[in-house]
């Protein structure tokens, strides 16, 4: 399943796919969604840090909250991600 994640600009696309998935080892690190705030998405990620992201507006943040849940509860995995300007592109199995 893909989904496209409209972030604020491209430095935010790629933090956020820099920050939820490490291509080389097939790690997912992000471990929870800490808080939405509007637009702002608040990450804690395998290293017990804590990340701000900025997409597109709230429902953006929606959206991303409602497709990485099966990702945080284990029942999906992250397999690729990939940023075209400020869109990420995630694909999980």
């Amino acid at each position: 399943m893909k989904k496209r994640i409209i972030c604020e600009d491209n430095y935010e696309a790629q933090k956020l796919a820099s920050l939820i998935y490490a291509k080389d080892n097939n790690e997912t690190f992000i471990t929870g969604i800490l808080e939405i705030i509007e637009n702002e998405l608040i990450i804690s990620l395998k290293d017990k840090s804590a990340h701000s992201i900025l997409l597109k507006d709230k429902s953006e943040t929606e959206s991303f909250a409602d497709f990485i849940q099966s990702v945080l509860e284990k029942v999906n995995k992250i397999i690729k991600t990939e940023v075209l300007e400020n869109i990420v592109e995630i694909t999980k199995e």
